[in-house]
């Protein structure tokens, strides 16, 4: 979907977070660029991981679908590091210190909804939702 010009023109930018080399990341900034929406990139790797941030994403979304646990990083950490995730605090440390076990994309959008991951279909249906 691509959203009229007039429109978009009165939203808040868009911001992804993530990792540039990550294939998902790709994806949906790829897909965004496509549909002509403008949007801010965030790296990980050179910027951090917003710590006040994460607090917030942390209490709304929840470490469970924050921490990629299929994913590479976690797969190489210590199992005593893995079993140290009991609450949100012990999450965000290992976030903190291991940005890549974040699931990536991280996207906060202009109505401020937070999303995590890529699906087309999903982003299509959040920005006819933010017009």
């Amino acid at each position: 979907m691509i959203l009229p010009m007039q429109a978009k023109a009165n939203l808040s930018p868009t911001t992804v977070y993530g990792i540039p080399n990550c294939d998902t990341v790709k994806k949906a900034r790829d897909w965004l660029t496509t549909q002509h929406v403008d949007y801010a990139f965030h790296d990980f790797k050179k910027q951090g991981v917003p710590e006040t941030l994460l607090t917030g994403w942390l209490a709304g979304i929840g470490r469970d679908i924050l921490i990629n646990r299929k994913g590479p990083t976690w797969r190489k950490l210590d199992a005593s590091v893995q079993a140290g995730v009991v609450d949100d605090a012990s999450a965000a440390a290992v976030m903190l210190s291991n940005r890549s076990v974040i699931k990536r994309p991280v996207v906060v959008w202009p109505d401020g909804v937070v999303t995590v991951g890529f699906k087309p279909e999903e982003f299509a249906q959040r920005l006819k939702s933010s017009a």
